[in-house]
């Protein structure tokens, strides 16, 4: 491909013509992805000039007046920053403690089941919830944690307990939102642990067992380490995400009185936008999400490669 430190335009044109001419079937069943990537990703960042105008709805992008960066001081110096700021990191930060490791876990006692019925079911029981929409999700935790109708209080009243306001009460918020975060993915998210434990050599495992190596030997000595090139991979790209609070869920579970560790970067940006209007200002407080979020994205393949030695690019 290079040819004293340059790239050689014929054998490019020649690659390409090849990937084409033998390969036409697979891009052509790729190219729908590639246009919904170009239609809802690439051109929609064309909307990031709204970030450095007073936009007008009315205007549009070429007929609103260019404020420069006064939409990002505004962000900066805003009463709430550092409390959405804060809140979003926390957020983000104890869902990856959290979550990450419970995919990796489960891939790893599923492949230890030898029955194959039950682990087929058991695989079954924790895939749904991922295809279950927040709103029924969120509609099933206030059932559970619900004020004066909720399972759990209702138990606790029976008991001549107090009841607890779990939608109410700050302390409560992250853990609902971690927990039943894990809850509904933790399932989908280790099929791709369990496809690389698949491609383990087998070989490997009866060595250790001649050696006398136990289970619990073989998941640290064999398992695990041969995980690590996926284990990285989605290691670097959830720290990427890190900013990246969904807000569905948590306008869902919204209340005044949980604002203080609820509200986000995300939510804040929805009012912003969708609420007061001011949509120059809510584009402002995306792009910064995004390029905070490419910082983020920047270290965690940087840790990776170190901790790992495996990385993105």
């Amino acid at each position: 491909m290079k040819k004293n430190g340059k790239w050689n335009p014929v054998v490019l044109k020649t690659s390409f013509v090849y990937d084409v001419k033998h390969n036409k079937w697979l891009l052509a069943m790729s190219l729908p992805g590639i246009v919904m990537v170009v239609l809802f990703r690439y051109l929609p960042m064309g909307g990031l000039a709204m970030a450095f105008q007073n936009y007008s709805l009315f205007l549009g992008i070429s007929g609103s007046e260019w404020i420069g960066f006064t939409n990002f001081v505004r962000f900066f110096s805003d009463p709430y920053f550092f409390r959405i700021l804060k809140n979003t990191f926390l957020l983000g930060l104890f869902d990856i403690l959290w979550s990450f490791p419970a995919p990796i876990l489960l891939a790893l006692m599923l492949n230890e089941i030898t029955a194959k019925r039950f682990k087929k079911i058991t695989q079954t029981i924790t895939y749904l919830p991922y295809f279950i929409s927040v709103v029924i999700i969120v509609g099933i935790m206030r059932s559970i944690f619900g004020n004066e109708s909720g399972v759990i209080n209702t138990a606790i009243a029976a008991l001549g307990g107090d009841v607890i306001a779990f939608f109410n009460e700050t302390r409560w918020f992250r853990p609902l939102y971690i927990g039943s975060g894990i809850w509904q993915n933790v399932g989908y998210g280790s099929i791709l642990y369990l496809a690389a434990i698949t491609g383990i050599d087998p070989q490997l495992y009866e060595a250790a067992k001649i050696d006398g190596a136990s289970k619990i030997a073989c998941i640290f000595k064999i398992t695990l380490p041969c995980m690590i090139p996926t284990i990285a991979v989605l290691f670097t790209l959830r720290i990427g995400s890190v900013l990246s609070v969904g807000f569905e869920k948590i306008l869902l579970m919204y209340s005044p009185a949980i604002y203080s560790v609820g509200d986000v970067i995300s939510t804040y940006v929805y009012r912003m936008g969708m609420i007061n209007q001011d949509y120059g200002y809510a584009a402002a407080v995306g792009l910064f999400n995004s390029v905070v979020a490419v910082l983020f994205l920047l270290f965690g393949n940087w840790t990776s490669r170190r901790l790992f030695d495996e990385s993105l690019w």
